[in-house]
């Protein structure tokens, strides 16, 4: 998980003197970045206040504060939103266990809707999926049972399987490119659970299994992941393009359904003969909770 003064200061050292306009008539520095006397200045607010917000001792700093200090620092929006959600966290916020998720009806109609014309999948707010149509389980993770799902304790995690499967590695040809973007969001959730007790083991099991989760994790970036693409190697269909993209529900806003299109003639033809390899599979309605 991530403290309020840890984003902070990742963010301030980011931000070079003449980035936002500051002379430093050639003296040495000790920071790579702003001083903290140098960033409340431009945000406007005492040296003393910002040095209890970056240490967490400012429990009551305004939004418009925190909007100051995020325009100095240059954020994103989602950058932005991560700011003020740390802000929000308690000193010391004590981890409970969530129940377990279920995916809202409403989503799990609209991936009925889809049949298997379309792979996709149902993913809760770590990134465990909930439920897929036999497509999207054939694109992503054939190689992990179909009623997986069913069974919360066997669930597929998609960020254990990008860093701790071999064979889903293999899969993403841009395995680079995707991979800092889901530590990225699982930075992003973390911020907004601060106490979910599973978001922090799976975090602190993929910090120690894996060195590059780990060295991604410690950039302290975040992102939300909607939209993007796939590179694939796929097993079955070969090389294919895919577009992914995220459809969220209001109803349950930490459920995402994620459904992937073709990005080419060629990689139509190849989802083409994935729908038909699925619709031989054995039944052809979505997986769904029971």
């Amino acid at each position: 998980m991530q403290r309020l003064g840890e984003f902070l200061k990742n963010r301030r050292d980011r931000i070079t003197p003449a980035a936002v306009g500051l002379r430093t008539y050639g003296t040495p520095r000790r920071v790579p970045g702003l001083r903290r006397e140098e960033l409340a200045q431009l945000a406007g607010v005492s040296t003393g206040y910002y040095t209890r917000l970056e240490q967490g001792q400012a429990e009551t700093a305004s939004e418009q504060v925190l909007d100051a200090v995020a325009r100095v620092l240059r954020l994103d929006e989602i950058e932005t939103a991560h700011l003020h959600n740390l802000a929000r966290q308690p000193a010391n916020p004590g981890l409970s266990e969530p129940p377990e998720e279920t995916p809202h009806p409403r989503v799990l109609a609209l991936l009925d809707s889809l049949g298997d014309a379309t792979p996709a999948i149902v993913l809760g707010r770590r990134g465990d999926v909930l439920a897929w149509n036999h497509s999207g389980h054939m694109l992503i993770a054939e190689h992990v049972a179909f009623d997986s799902p069913r069974d919360p304790a066997r669930r597929p995690s998609i960020p254990r399987m990008f860093f701790l499967d071999p064979l889903t590695r293999d899969l993403y040809r841009n395995w680079d490119e995707l991979a800092p973007v889901h530590v990225a969001y699982l930075r992003l959730t973390a911020g907004r659970y601060p106490t979910d007790a599973r978001l922090a083991r799976l975090i602190g099991e993929l910090s120690m299994r894996s060195d590059e989760f780990a060295t991604m994790w410690a950039t302290g970036d975040v992102v939300d992941c909607t939209v993007g693409d796939m590179r694939l190697r796929h097993p079955t269909i070969g090389a294919a393009s895919v577009a992914y993209q995220v459809w969220l529900q209001p109803d349950s806003p930490d459920h995402r359904l994620e459904i992937y299109t073709p990005n080419d003639p060629s990689s139509a033809d190849a989802l083409r003969i994935l729908t038909q390899q699925s619709l031989q599979a054995e039944g052809t309605l979505p997986l769904r909770p029971r």
